[in-house]
């Protein structure tokens, strides 16, 4: 299995990188007081850093509502995941307990102001790739089981023809969505070689230390960007 970026991305956002940590052999459930510990004090820390400035006009988030503009994409109406993470932080709201990779994964998304995902790598045998939608694409919402289509020549993350995550980094599919009984886990994170690659690196590398020392696993990190498209994962 590999993670690919399509050439075209490159032509598009010839900045952009794609950090990822890969997972193999968790055991994703029970309690871990440690996750929320952490969950917890990025939120507090997400709500300091919004207290005096709406998420969409922060300089942290200005870069991806730019990229989105690039592509096509109406950021005010398809807010990328941090951004959505961030206003629902900052208007007083809370997150759910999803299960413990998940919980890690909104701690450290929140903490470094980055994108960040989670995908169920059992849930198909396809290449993970970055690129833009074709015909016969398909996308199941959350919660839901009829499929949607992409938009003509959107940005999405795909495995064969399901579409992992809509306009980039707005919205995650139903399949593949990462739970209890997942094991292999891609976590991807999104960035800007001369915004925040040192973030984008550093989230990765301490996600992954984290997990080892929480599960006793050891995950693997990548980086891709415009002169390293493909990694073996």
């Amino acid at each position: 299995m590999q993670f690919i970026i399509e050439d075209k991305v490159f032509d598009i956002l010839p900045d952009v990188i794609f950090g990822a940590v890969v997972i193999r052999e968790i055991d994703n459930q029970g309690n871990f007081p440690e996750i929320n510990g952490l969950l917890t004090e990025a939120i507090e820390v997400a709500r300091v850093r919004f207290q005096n400035i709406k998420p969409k006009e922060h300089p942290d988030i200005l870069p991806y509502r730019e990229a989105f503009q690039t592509l096509g994409i109406n950021p005010n109406k398809f807010p990328c995941s941090i951004e959505a993470l961030s206003t629902r932080i900052a208007k007083g709201g809370s997150l759910p307990d999803i299960n413990p990779v998940v919980n890690l994964v909104n701690a450290f998304s929140l903490k470094y102001s980055l994108p960040m995902g989670a995908h169920d790598l059992d849930a198909a045998e396809d290449d993970l790739e970055v690129r833009f939608s074709r015909e016969g694409d398909r996308f199941i919402p959350f919660g839901e089981t009829s499929p949607e289509e992409p938009d003509f020549n959107e940005l999405v993350y795909a495995r064969g023809d399901s579409i992992k995550t809509r306009k980039w980094i707005w919205r995650q599919s139903d399949l593949g969505k990462v739970g209890n009984t997942s094991k292999n886990i891609f976590l991807p994170i999104d960035g800007f070689a001369h915004y925040n690659l040192n973030k984008v690196t550093a989230a990765a590398n301490e996600i992954a230390s984290t997990l080892e020392m929480i599960f006793k696993i050891k995950p693997l990190t990548y980086l891709l960007d415009k002169t390293n498209r493909t990694a073996k994962l």
